[in-house]
């Protein structure tokens, strides 16, 4: 029979927290945490800057090793080295998540459009790199339901053959007529799918061009999503509320 201790813990308990069992704890911990830093890291979507393609409500893997690692692949963005280790650059049309520039905490989640050099510019809505008006094509509208009004889709394809789905609800938004953006170099240009609703590049001041050095890692597969009409305790309404028909979906 376990013995109970004058501190109120069994004998039981004690060799829990002591020995090989606290051994294999803080084994577990640190494979999670190399896991974590070096491979895949879980995020979620949090707005709909990326509709159609990422949806509110939305977890995804992000792969940590596809650019290289830096200070923010490491928990709480420890300073352990600048700059990045085994660098690879992302490619034209990757889905990326990154610490946004003003403050190098937030995570932002876009889509790669611009490699250092590069020129960006919208004129009318419609993309143009390094001076060439990028391919798009009207595809079917985006069905939001609940009697919401369609939103006008496009498949939008970069030099390189990437194509992906994008909304563009009108040719007078704001940041559909812009300056050209010259892509520093070590930077990035990023904008959200969800054109005329995305903070991206375009705003200077708000995100602007993005640090190699901020890259987090290219966004991978879905393993979860949920449409966010049941309460974590309503185990009754799971079924309706998630979307199974998005899990283990890739990122494109």
């Amino acid at each position: 029979m376990a013995r109970r201790t004058s501190h109120g813990l069994t004998g039981t308990l004690r060799d829990w927290f002591s020995g090989s069992s606290l051994r294999t704890i803080l084994y577990a911990v640190g494979i999670a945490i190399l896991i974590r830093s070096f491979a895949y890291e879980p995020f979620n979507i949090p707005s709909g800057s990326m509709i159609p393609n990422l949806l509110i409500g939305d977890y995804l893997f992000v792969s940590k090793f596809s650019y290289g690692y830096s200070r923010y692949s490491l928990p709480f963005g420890i300073g352990l080295f600048s700059g990045r280790v085994f660098e690879e650059q992302p490619k034209r049309g990757d889905v990326a998540v990154f610490k946004l520039p003003r403050d190098n905490r937030t995570d932002y989640i876009k889509r790669i459009i611009g490699l250092p050099g590069d020129k960006i510019q919208m004129r009318g809505s419609r993309l143009y790199l390094n001076g060439k008006e990028v391919e798009r094509r009207r595809v079917a509208d985006f069905e939001r339901g609940e009697d919401k009004p369609s939103l006008r889709q496009f498949v939008e394809t970069l030099p390189n053959g990437v194509s992906y789905r994008i909304l563009d609800t009108t040719d007078e938004g704001t940041l559909d007529d812009t300056p050209v953006y010259t892509v520093p170099p070590g930077h990035y240009f990023a904008m959200g799918d969800n054109r005329d609703n995305s903070l991206d590049s375009r705003v200077l001041s708000g995100v602007g061009y993005i640090p190699a050095a901020n890259l987090i890692g290219r966004a991978e597969f879905l393993f979860f999503s949920t449409n966010g009409k049941a309460k974590l305790w309503e185990i009754w309404n799971w079924p309706r509320s998630i979307r199974f028909d998005r899990l283990f979906m890739p990122v494109e």
